[in-house]
């Protein structure tokens, strides 16, 4: 990969240390010709942990210190990091053994285990109604494994983001293969785009509301600002009517019209009841500029060059 060019003390690297995960960010200085795609060893709040540079950006704020990068991976850590990595799948089956053995446990369900590049550390993820006190079954574990245990319980989300899979249109989940950080979702994101409330049509297969509520929102809200409302009574081409439907992305309304039913009209047909009443008014006197010839000047936006006049 060819070198991006930048300035070691202005800009920071953005590192991942998981195939779909945050980027985090540190001082790289130290080895000013790092490349994009590049493996780094870096000292983290959970130990030594191996991470790829994805970007390289300016730096905010000046003032504000990241940690260094220690040093590139070698060929030895990327040999390490793989036999270690062979390894997570037998170990979470030793775990969920071990904690089966204990009897009154907290209920709890392992969904991963982590090593380090390096098989210095392990780390169980796990799910659970509420945070549990680990450390009788780390006592337990240690006769299992050398490594630093620790466990970290996560969410929901995260939980789907790890186990991968297909989500409720057919597709791979979002979380488990582009989504390195989880929006706050809302029910009005739903109500917004007018879909269907049922929990089994908003809900993923976490238990929560799709992180896709968010991806068309700002769209719809946008659109909507432009139309009327439900209910609201608004003049057409063809006779006032009330809005009884909005569909924002095509900036279009269904209208019920008394005696002529549902008809659907695009914005620009659209006129406030007032100004209607006023061009119906000004339609029934005789035209200032055609006098008692036919013309179109009174008709609403969208009706003119109509023949017939405005019901």
């Amino acid at each position: 990969m060819t070198a991006e060019p930048k300035l070691a003390e202005k800009t920071i690297a953005g590192i991942r240390f998981e195939p779909v995960g945050k980027l985090y960010h540190f001082d790289y200085s130290a080895f000013p010709e790092l490349s994009i795609g590049e493996y780094v060893i870096i000292e983290t709040s959970v130990g030594r942990q191996m991470g790829q540079v994805m970007a390289f950006r300016p730096m905010e704020n000046p003032a504000h210190s990241h940690k260094p990068i220690l040093r590139r991976a070698t060929a030895r850590d990327m040999l390490l990091r793989q036999h270690w990595q062979a390894q997570q799948k037998e170990a979470l089956a030793r775990c969920q053994t071990v904690t089966q053995s204990i009897s009154n446990f907290p209920p709890i369900k392992l969904i991963a285990a982590q090593y380090n590049f390096d098989g210095s550390r392990l780390t169980f993820l796990y799910s659970a109604e509420e945070k549990l006190n680990p450390s009788s079954l780390i006592r337990r574990l240690r006769r299992e494994f050398s490594a630093t245990l620790s466990f970290r319980l996560i969410g929901p989300r995260d939980v789907a983001k790890y186990l991968g899979g297909y989500g409720a249109c057919g597709e791979l989940r979002c979380c488990s293969t582009f989504l390195t950080d989880f929006s706050p979702i809302s029910i009005r994101m739903a109500k917004a785009q007018g879909l269907n409330l049922n929990q089994s049509e908003i809900t993923g297969m976490c238990g929560r509301l799709r992180c896709c509520l968010i991806y068309e929102y700002e769209q719809y809200v946008e659109a909507r600002k432009q139309l009327p409302r439900r209910n609201k009574k608004i003049g057409t081409p063809m006779g006032p009517g009330k809005v009884i439907d909005v569909l924002p992305l095509k900036d279009s309304v269904v209208v019920i019209i008394p005696e002529k039913g549902r008809h659907t009209f695009t914005r620009d047909q659209l006129v406030p009841l007032a100004e209607l009443r006023a061009l119906q008014e000004k339609a029934r006197q005789p035209c200032s500029v055609h006098g008692d010839e036919p013309c179109s000047c009174g008709l609403p936006p969208g009706s003119r060059n109509q023949d017939r006049p405005l019901a």
